[in-house]
């Protein structure tokens, strides 16, 4: 998607660790016509797939999946990253360990926000290694619903996650793949 990657070449910094920060238009703050052509070529992509749900991860998943949402007329779900006050009942989860953040966390959804009627697309805005994305897909099979595939914004085609989750035969689609980041330049996969 040329638009996303100009803006990673813009306003993306690579850091080091592997870590490309995307605040200035996708997490921190949100450049909005960008993420709603996301969220279009999104749609196009899973039109057919008869997608009832989206479901993320919180935080900067969430962005990306509620006007994806928006495109499938369905609902967005978001994962909390770990039990809260607020939250009864029962639930689906999932560990998921964060490459970012060097913890683990369980990932939660309430029963109640999935079922077996229900067709999911998973969307978030980053793949690495693919722990966030394997953790929403082992939740979406405990609720028994069919998954549509995995929708990304940025994948990380060097840290393996894609290429694990393709070999699985995942319906994968990456927004922009990078290849590479070295001496803080990015480069994209064609």
């Amino acid at each position: 998607m040329e638009i996303l990657e100009r803006a990673i070449t813009e306003k993306g910094k690579v850091l080091s660790g592997g870590v490309l920060k995307v605040g200035a238009f996708l997490n921190n703050q949100i450049d909005v016509n960008l993420i709603s052509a996301m969220g279009k070529d999104i749609y196009e992509k899973f039109k057919d797939c008869g997608v009832t749900k989206i479901l993320t991860v919180e935080a900067s998943g969430i962005a990306i999946a509620v006007i994806t949402a928006q495109f499938f007329n369905c609902n967005a779900v978001f994962a909390k990253k770990n039990k809260t006050a607020n939250l009864d009942g029962e639930f689906f989860s999932a560990k998921c360990f964060s490459f970012t953040h060097k913890d683990e966390n369980t990932l939660i959804v309430p029963k109640e926000y999935l079922d077996k009627n229900d067709t999911v697309l998973i969307v978030d805005d980053f793949l690495a290694h693919g722990a966030a994305a394997n953790a929403l897909i082992d939740i979406v099979k405990q609720s028994g619903a069919s998954l549509a595939g995995v929708a990304i914004a940025i994948e990380k085609g060097f840290q393996g996650g894609g290429d694990e989750l393709r070999e699985k035969g995942v319906n994968l689609y990456s927004l922009v793949v990078i290849d590479s980041m070295e001496n803080g330049r990015v480069v994209f996969r064609k």
